[in-house]
């Protein structure tokens, strides 16, 4: 090891932080002459956050992820290192006889009550030191609907929610309330609004010494009382109606995805059949609004995975069969098997110029208004009867 561990109690005098970066600043003068003569100088600053340097911090918190030292003496015979009761890997070679550096593991247990401690034991014996392990930012990795409405409820997954005091919606401030809540999941109630159409959620919780931290959800959460709907709430919404080619079709009890709901938009596809399901609106239908920003639905697929063809009656194509071959990506919905999966297709403008490969879905590419729209599927050799089910289908702002 380079070094005789010492024979003593080992003690721990502090933990420290390993390094930071350092930005390296360098401002080069480039000097040029034009055919005229005329000087012309131009300035670049290079940023160079390449170096380390060291950066010894003493702390009594850590947060996951994240390398630290521990300093003391007779840590070199060290045999084990836990911190809340967990045991941590540790690289001697990195070390010597009055140092251990680690990483402070994702698995260490924070949510309080802990022991917050580090223990060190040697071939001489142990030591503690007082060491709290800070909670993540609450962290969203799975949600029941990005959806809400006046009164919804909300199911989030993820990680430090525990430690969270108060939500609100970030675009505006308004108040969610926390029916329930662990470190893994949160219950929410969803305010009513009258201006919101999507937003983050904007956390607050405590972390540490500091109980006002916050942070804002990357996921996005639209209000569906600000837009204009499809089929909500256990039925057609806005004179929108069944338009499929067979049946059973159009709202039907059963396989709701919203919240408290009870129907949900049937769609049978025969096996074999190149067929389209949809809806209709012939009056008043919807006009081109350059305010509408997504369409977006919750779909439930069938005993297989399949593709699905957005069409529409001034989309390019119209409401027909189009192939997968021909459709371009925004029209492309790949609908798992089995399970609700939400989409969220981006609009553009009807005089924006598309090709295979444009991710925004051009819904009146041919005019204004618009009365109709489907998902087209291509039948393949061996294909079986399938039943598929929307829900929440709507033009977001």
């Amino acid at each position: 090891m380079g070094y005789t561990p010492g024979t003593g109690a080992p003690t721990i005098s502090s933990v420290q932080t390993i390094n930071k970066f350092v930005q390296d600043t360098l401002i080069q003068t480039t000097t040029s002459y034009s055919s005229s003569g005329l000087v012309t100088t131009s300035v670049d600053t290079n940023f160079n956050y390449k170096l380390l340097k060291a950066f010894d911090s003493t702390t009594v918190t850590g947060n996951l992820g994240t390398m630290y030292m521990i300093k003391g003496t007779n840590l070199g015979s060290a045999t084990k290192l836990t911190i809340n009761g967990v045991q941590v890997y540790y690289n001697r070679s990195w070390g010597n006889d009055n140092s251990i550096i680690f990483t402070l593991p994702t698995s260490i247990p924070y949510v309080q009550p802990q022991p917050n401690a580090i223990v060190v034991t040697t071939l001489h014996g142990s030591v503690t030191y007082k060491f709290t392990t800070l909670p993540p930012p609450p962290t969203i990795i799975q949600v029941t609907d990005y959806d809400f409405w006046a009164n919804s409820q909300i199911t989030l997954s993820g990680k430090g929610f525990a430690s969270v005091s108060d939500i609100k919606l970030q675009a505006t401030g308004d108040e969610v309330s926390i029916l329930s809540k662990n470190d893994s999941t949160l219950v929410l109630q969803m305010p009513a609004t009258s201006t919101v159409t999507e937003s983050p959620l904007l956390f607050t919780y405590t972390s540490g010494a500091n109980t006002g931290a916050q942070t804002a959800s990357t996921a996005i959460f639209n209000d569906l009382d600000n837009a204009y709907t499809i089929y909500f709430k256990n039925s057609f919404q806005n004179s929108w109606g069944d338009n499929s080619w067979s049946g059973p079709s159009g709202s039907q009890p059963g396989n709701p995805h919203e919240y408290q709901g009870t129907n949900s938009a049937e769609a049978s596809y025969p096996a074999g059949a190149w067929q389209i399901e949809g809806w209709a609106n012939y009056y008043p239908s919807i006009a081109y609004d350059p305010a509408y920003k997504y369409l977006s639905f919750w779909v439930k697929g069938g005993k297989a995975t399949h593709t699905l063809v957005l069409v529409g009656d001034k989309m390019v194509g119209g409401y027909g069969q189009v192939q997968n071959a021909n459709a371009y990506a925004a029209q492309l919905v790949v609908v798992p098997a089995g399970v609700w999966t939400f989409v969220k297709i981006p609009l553009t403008a009807p005089s924006t110029a598309y090709s295979q490969l444009s991710t925004q879905l051009n819904y009146w590419a041919n005019g204004s208004p618009a009365t109709q729209l489907g998902f087209f599927l291509q039948g393949m050799s061996g294909d079986v009867n399938e039943t598929m089910y929307f829900d929440e289908v709507a033009f977001l702002k």
